[in-house]
């Protein structure tokens, strides 16, 4: 009985191991994070001067184009790496060289794509997205609802589909964190996951949330 017990105990164990895949290629669909920075920098970033020093005065910036499943996400997938003279091809891409190849040996190497040909194609997502003008870059904090921050987007993007554009809040729900936009693996706009969907709900909890003027 003791071995019976310890062998289910064993499988159990061994299931969340088994429901991520981490094969390059082998995910459902796409998710941009947008960072916004005034966020990031009051925090943590503040020691980040590519991101933050003053006067920068940076909005949403290309945080990554995450590979994701329906449930949860493939991350680390292989071992090519981005030369120097393509870190130096999309050094506008991101906010500094360190996160453009920390977000490639994480997100990117899963994507199955050449290293040149994912930079690409997240340089493309990017630039398809036009901000709302009240999102760009206020010099004065804004305060919104779930629904209208979502509403602002699809109106600046009507080809947006439903439940594609996600806010992502901090402490609490009070201040917006990041923005999320979904795409389907040849970059078609599409629904994000339910899972992506109850993240961002709980989040945001609150009636509303600040999103923090640029400096």
């Amino acid at each position: 009985m003791k071995r019976l017990f310890a062998a289910l105990l064993a499988a159990a164990c061994a299931l969340p191991a088994m429901a991520r895949d981490d094969r390059p290629g082998v995910f459902d669909y796409y998710v941009m994070s947008l960072s916004w920075s005034p966020e990031y920098c009051a925090g943590r970033g503040g020691g980040d001067p590519a991101q933050c020093a003053t006067g920068r005065q940076l909005g949403f910036v290309l945080h990554g184009l995450w590979p994701q499943y329906e449930r949860g996400y493939p991350e680390s997938c292989g071992r090519s790496r981005i030369s120097n003279g393509l870190r130096d091809q999309y050094e506008s891409l991101y906010p500094s060289p360190k996160l453009l190849f920390h977000e490639w040996n994480k997100h990117g190497s899963c994507s199955g794509l050449q290293p040149q040909d994912y930079l690409a194609l997240s340089a493309r997502l990017r630039d398809s997205l036009k901000l709302p003008a009240a999102f760009a870059r206020p010099q004065q904090p804004v305060r919104v609802t779930p629904g209208q921050f979502e509403d602002a987007f699809h109106k600046a993007n009507p080809w947006l589909a439903r439940d594609s554009v996600l806010p992502v809040c901090g402490s609490g729900g009070r201040f917006l964190r990041e923005a999320r936009v979904c795409f389907s693996k040849d970059g078609k706009s599409r629904s994000c996951s339910q899972e992506a969907i109850a993240y961002s709900q709980k989040s945001c909890g609150q009636a509303d949330f600040l999103m923090k003027n640029v400096r």
